[in-house]
């Protein structure tokens, strides 16, 4: 029976964990994952540097979509800045009590009152917050599809 190099086992739990954060946002999904090619690179020399690279720009790309892809949906819904940044509290502080349902509720709630606040109209507060959310979900799917390429590759690497 072959041993895993327990190194190797700890690059495929970052990589999973990075998935799984990236649709779970209590922890930032794309880190685990770069952390994961770095640390099966690490250990086993594999993948080649361009490989690598490639890996990690695609890390990073996925980090950038989690840090700024909220702030930008938001933003493109026609709110303000401020209201992007409450938004990103309210989300946070959602996420910390109730999870992604707290994320969501967050986020669209913040985006709907103020919205409503300065329009008095619930059907424009409504709307913004509805694409403010479909905005942020999106970001999740990308995330999602790059940290899960990033763990494909590494399993395809790992098995060659």
């Amino acid at each position: 029976m072959i041993v895993p190099d327990p190194f190797v086992i700890v690059a495929f739990a970052l990589l999973l964990a990075g998935v799984v954060f990236s649709v779970v946002p209590l922890l930032p999904g794309p880190v685990l994952s770069v952390g994961g090619v770095l640390v099966y690179w690490w250990a086993t020399g594999k993948p080649g540097w361009l490989v690598l690279v490639v890996l990690l720009a695609v890390g990073v790309t996925a980090a950038l979509v989690d840090w700024l892809g909220g702030a930008a949906a938001a933003k493109s819904s026609g709110v303000s800045t401020r209201v992007s940044l409450l938004a990103g509290v309210a989300g946070f502080a959602g996420t910390v009590v109730a999870g992604p349902v707290g994320l969501l509720v967050g986020v669209a709630g913040t985006v709907f009152l103020a919205s409503y606040a300065r329009e008095r109209e619930a059907a424009t507060g409504i709307r913004m917050a509805a694409y403010a959310t479909a905005g942020m979900l999106g970001t999740v799917v990308v995330q999602t599809l790059l940290t899960g390429s990033m763990l494909l590759a590494v399993a395809v690497i790992a098995l060659l």
